[in-house]
């Protein structure tokens, strides 16, 4: 797996609505070649694109995502757009060349296992296996990968890494682990690395901090701001950018 080196942090990152299909379109026209997105089921058993258990936060409805069907779902707008299918995402990311990380979200009344081989089943259906799947959860990758018949790439999403992380990765299969990047330390690029694992850091907005990650060895950082580093003259700073755009 050859991971890019800058990944749009949940679809496109700032530079449209989160878990949007506009937001994949965004940064690949940037030349950004790397997404991640979050998926979650919908009540009728549906992968779609969100982050939180609510649609509260980026859509103008309201109601908990697991208990919205998906024709429910896609009543509610993101940006312009209808809240989207992993199966369109997935379509969208072949469509435009996209290297895709497909993070499976646990819902606070999800069931894991459900989860896993929804997604898992979709992804056997219409996947060109381009990236990765992750979790913090083993259980949700244990169940993706009982559906898909091919090899395909895991990352084991932590925080930090805690005692049992090395049993955690080797059971889950995972080719990487991403980490939170204020716990990326030298030590623990370090152990990451000497265990053959690719370790990607999470969320770095900042253009020297990302810089500084990936010389310490790091394999690739998330980012809300691609631009910093896909764009002609990169800013060192994503605060110049923020400044620049309007409130939510």
């Amino acid at each position: 797996m050859v991971y890019p080196r800058i990944i749009a942090h949940r679809g496109g990152g700032g530079l449209a609505p989160e878990n949007s299909l506009a937001g994949l379109t965004a940064a690949a026209n940037i030349g950004c070649r790397g997404v991640e997105f979050d998926t979650m089921l919908s009540a009728d058993g549906v992968p779609v694109l969100m982050h939180d258990d609510t649609v509260d936060r980026t859509t103008g409805g309201s109601g908990v995502v697991s208990r919205l069907t998906f024709a429910e779902l896609r009543q509610l707008d993101i940006g312009g757009e209808p809240v989207p299918s992993l199966a369109e995402a997935l379509a969208r990311c072949a469509e435009l060349g996209l290297w895709a990380n497909i993070e499976l979200k646990v819902a606070v009344d999800a069931d894991i296992a459900a989860l896993g081989q929804s997604v898992g089943r979709v992804l056997a259906e219409v996947w060109n296996g381009h990236g990765v799947i992750s979790s913090y959860s083993t259980i949700a990758l244990l169940a993706a990968k009982s559906q898909l018949s091919r090899d395909s790439d895991y990352a084991l999403l932590v925080d930090d890494l805690r005692p049992d992380w090395r049993e955690r990765a080797v059971e889950a299969g995972a080719c990487a682990v991403h980490m939170a990047a204020g716990w990326a330390d030298a030590a623990a690029i370090a152990s990451v690395r000497a265990a053959g694992l690719k370790l990607a850091c999470y969320t770095v907005n900042e253009y020297t901090e990302g810089e500084r990650l990936l010389a310490a060895g790091a394999t690739a950082v998330f980012t809300d701001f691609p631009e910093l580093w896909h764009s002609p003259e990169p800013m060192p700073e994503a605060s110049q950018i923020l400044t620049l755009r309007p409130a939510a």
